[in-house]
């Protein structure tokens, strides 16, 4: 059970983080903060990213071995590594509507070896 609430708080941990680093492309783009202060969309990305570590945190602590949990420090990592990447992925593909191309679908085949390569015994 420790594993499913710890990849569930690494997908929304995510989803804030991916919002705070690409979101305010999007809402520039839609003509939102065209004369925005950098300084301000620095200052609203932060709050958002105070979430993602509100979400992340937990995770890695109740994911981590030395805590009870199932994954070593490596696993998280590259867990959350494949997560970051999808959830990019679902956010460039459907608010930015990008191409995929094969250099894209080669990229996802080398996480798919580095999860494999570190869950192996």
């Amino acid at each position: 059970m420790n594993s499913l609430i710890t990849i569930l708080l690494l997908v929304v941990a995510n989803i804030f983080m991916t919002f705070a680093w690409y979101g305010h492309l999007k809402l520039q783009e839609m003509g939102k903060i065209t004369n925005t202060p950098l300084f301000l969309v620095i200052l609203g990305s932060w709050i958002i990213a105070f979430f993602e570590y509100s979400v992340q945190i937990p995770a890695n602590r109740i994911g981590y071995i030395g805590n009870g949990g199932s994954f070593t420090l490596v696993q998280l990592k590259i867990i959350q590594e494949v997560i970051t990447l999808l959830v990019f992925s679902v956010f460039s593909f459907v608010l930015f509507k990008t191409q995929i191309q094969w250099n894209h679908l080669a990229a996802f085949f080398c996480l798919i070896l580095a999860v494999y390569f570190v869950f192996m015994k």
